[in-house]
Order: structure tokens, then C-alpha cells, then sequence
């Protein structure tokens, strides 16, 4: 942004969809980090001026890089000046590199910038990428994904109704239905950050969530429940997004019912501890 208004140019940032994976190897769509919604919206917060959505088909993957510069950058976009990481990659095959960017963009008249990649601050030999945070969010190692996204890790979905068996133990959880490819942390209990998206007013509400398949009940399906904390609401059918903020602990199958009932009282007190101190 700070080079667009020194240019006096509109600040673009530009994505695929779909993830060009999916495109050049189907089958092999990696977990969803973050939503197109939630990716606009964290660009708007930051400023920039535009959020342009290119679609990856066959036919753009097969473009040498000196054309898609051409066709997308110069033709589309009019670009002045180019950021992008500095393992950058594009054109068929990802032959084309940040050398052969900054030739080009002597020809057709933008300048062309390598922005380092960001390691850990505890870790120096950690480099952030999308893969090492969907590893972390794999391992149910929510710090170390918020550590590197700069944010809590986000799941978005729609209330959908459950068996009700959290609200027979005194528990009612909302159930949230995710978008396919979602990063789902690993099964256990966390403690998140509750918001109803369509209520923008709203502060968010404190929540202990359990992702697993319930296994004290021989559970086969995988569920994202929510148990809000100190409010009695009924979700349904409203878009919602969980912030996770810790793993409190993995899945358990429990002898018993009662012993089940127990933890989640545990469970909850640990989930009210740690997002008070997270505020």
C-alpha cells in the first residue's frame, strides 16, 4: 500500500480460485486456510484499495509466464509495480521466477519487488508458509498457526442441527457445517471465540468447542460443536465463525456418561480461563 500511494496508484491484491492445485492435479485441493468472504474482508481491514478474484482453469495454467505478465499484469491490471514473495513462481510449469519477472517488467513498464519471507521470532529456522500453518492447524497446534497468521486460525459455517445430545447432558452446542476443503484443526477440545458474522454489532461470545467424532457414543461422523458460553440461544441456521484460540485438550471416549458430564464442567472452567486471559 505504502508503494501504491507513493506511485499514486490503486493497491490490488490479487488471488486464484480455485487453488490451482485442484486445477492441475485434481483431487489434491489442499485445506482452505481462510474463505474468498474472510480473505476480502482481512484485505479491506488492511486498506487495500482492491481484491481482484482471478479464475485458475486449464488454459490459464498452460500460459507461458511472458504471456500471463502480458494478458494478466499489463493488459488486465495496468500494473505500475509488482509485489510478490520472494520464492515466487508462475507460467506453465512455474518456470517463470522473480528474475525473469523483473525483465519483464522492464519491457512493459513496472517495476518489480521480492518481499522476503517471515520466519518465527522464537525460531529463525521456521519460515511461515501456508504449508507450515496448515501442519500446525493439522496438529491441533492453534499458537503456533495464530503465531504465524498474525490471527487466530478461523473456522466459517451455517448452524445446522445435530442429534441434540449436547443439549440431553446439559451442553446444547451449535454445529457448524464448513465449506469442503476446510482446515479443520485435529480432533480435541478448544477454547474459541464465537461470532455470528451477520451480526456485526455483536461482540463475540466466549465458546469450549469439540471437534471429533464423540467416540463415548461410538460417533462415526466428524462434527465441529460449540458450546457458547453464559448464553442461551438457539444458532440455527446462522453463519458463524470460531476463532481458535487453544487446544485444551485431545478427544477422549469416557466409560461413562457421568464421567463425561465431569470433563465438560472441566472443560468449560478451562475454556473461561483461558479466553479471560486472552482478552
Amino acid at each position: 500500500m505504502e508503494l501504491a500511494g507513493q506511485r499514486s496508484v490503486p493497491s490490488v491484491v490479487v488471488t486464484f480460485d480455485p487453488h490451482p492445485s485442484e486445477v492441475v492435479r485434481p483431487g489434491s485441493h489442499p485445506a482452505q486456510l481462510t474463505t474468498l468472504r474472510r480473505k476480502a474482508e482481512l484485505v479491506e481491514q488492511l486498506g487495500v484499495d482492491v481484491f481482484c478474484v482471478l479464475p485458475f482453469t486449464v488454459e490459464l495454467s498452460k500460459m507461458p509466464g511472458d504471456e500471463f505478465v502480458h494478458e494478466v499484469l499489463v493488459d488486465r491490471l495496468h500494473a505500475a509495480a509488482v509485489v510478490v514473495g520472494e520464492n515466487f513462481r508462475f507460467g506453465h510449469k512455474a518456470q517463470g521466477d522473480i528474475e525473469l519477472l523483473t525483465n519483464l517488467g522492464h519491457r512493459f513498464g513496472f517495476t518489480t519487488e521480492g518481499a522476503k519471507l517471515l520466519t518465527s521470532a522464537t525460531n529463525g529456522e521456521i519460515t511461515f508458509s501456508s504449508t507450515y500453518i496448515r501442519a500446525c492447524v493439522d496438529a491441533g497446534d492453534v499458537v503456533a498457526a495464530e503465531a504465524a497468521l498474525g490471527r487466530p486460525h478461523r473456522l466459517e459455517g451455517i448452524v445446522v442441527r445435530g442429534d441434540r445430545r449436547g443439549h440431553e447432558l446439559g451442553f446444547p452446542t451449535a454445529n457448524l457445517s464448513t465449506p469442503r476443503y476446510t482446515a479443520v484443526p485435529a480432533d480435541g477440545v478448544y477454547a474459541c471465540r464465537f461470532t455470528l458474522l451477520g451480526s456485526p454489532n455483536r461482540e463475540p461470545m466466549k465458546a469450549a468447542v469439540s471437534v471429533g467424532t464423540n467416540p463415548t457414543f461410538s460417533g462415526r461422523e466428524r462434527r465441529v460443536e460449540a458450546f457458547v458460553l453464559d448464553v442461551d440461544e438457539d444458532f440455527y441456521g446462522q453463519r458463524v465463525g470460531l476463532d481458535f484460540i487453544e487446544r485444551l485438550r485431545p478427544m477422549e471416549r469416557y466409560d461413562t456418561v457421568e464421567a463425561l458430564i465431569d470433563q465438560m464442567h472441566l472443560d468449560v472452567a478451562r475454556a473461561r480461563e483461558v479466553l479471560g486471559r486472552a482478552e
